[in-house]
């Protein structure tokens, strides 16, 4: 199979990386679609914002044991080499990391100023809507109950996006402007079939910019706005593709 080459970086000013659950996949955690992946017929039920409240047991069932593997998980490559590029290069040229999981890798890797789409499941918020709490870092994996609010006692949940809920509002602003006039577009480990993720790669096109996919499959259908295409697993080819092998 077709392997990149390494990327002149000094030839980009305003690049954009989107990444998937396949960036996360080599530090054993799931992805969510695939056949072996979380995204099944009772998951879809608990994942749904509709759902709620009855959802909460199960939701906490599902989230807190991917907290859990979250927690005792390590960076791999992949994460590394992002955070190494980031790194070398941030100074020179606008570098935007927008992600898909909530597993907070890229962060623990050394990423800084990550765009998490569907938020964190290392986080936590209150249900209630007239709470004064803000979401905060949890790190407790519940066991049999759903927890409480430490404020007003409410029931807690993941601070993650489910299935009919928007996405933050800052952070589709924050990608949007970054692929404005970005000149790389590079996703990393995702299906790009979720929306709006899944439209980003059209816009970076649109302004210009050179696309790239790596995954682990290819896309079906193709993707035309996707110029090249690099098929194999992110922490193999994203360390030469971003020239950071060690």
């Amino acid at each position: 199979m077709l392997s990149p080459e390494p990327i002149d970086s000094s030839q980009y000013s305003r690049i954009v990386l989107l990444t998937g659950a396949g960036v996360s996949a080599a530090s054993g955690l799931p992805t969510f679609r695939g056949p072996y992946g979380l995204l099944q017929d009772d998951v879809k039920w608990v994942s749904d914002a509709e759902n709620l409240p009855a959802c909460l047991p199960g939701l906490w069932q599902l989230y807190g044991g991917l907290r859990q593997q979250a927690l005792q998980a390590q960076p791999n490559l992949a994460h590394t080499a992002i955070a190494t590029w980031q790194q070398q290069w941030g100074d020179r040229c606008s570098i935007t990391l927008v992600t898909q999981n909530v597993d907070g890798l890229h962060q623990r890797a050394g990423s800084q100023n990550v765009i998490e789409l569907h938020g964190s499941v290392l986080r936590s918020r209150c249900t209630n809507p007239g709470c004064s709490s803000r979401p905060f870092e949890d790190r407790q994996v519940p066991q049999a109950e759903v927890p409480c609010c430490p404020i007003c006692q409410a029931a807690l949940r993941p601070d993650i996006v489910l299935f009919n809920e928007p996405l933050p509002v800052e952070g589709q602003w924050q990608v949007k402007r970054s692929l404005r006039d970005c000149d790389l577009f590079i996703a990393i480990g995702t299906s790009g079939t979720v929306s709006p993720a899944a439209n980003f790669v059209r816009s970076a096109e649109y302004a210009g910019a050179r696309t790239i996919l790596l995954n682990l499959t290819p896309m079906q259908p193709p993707n035309p706005y996707f110029k090249e295409e690099y098929i194999g697993r992110a922490e193999e080819l994203l360390p030469i593709l971003l020239g950071c092998q060690g």
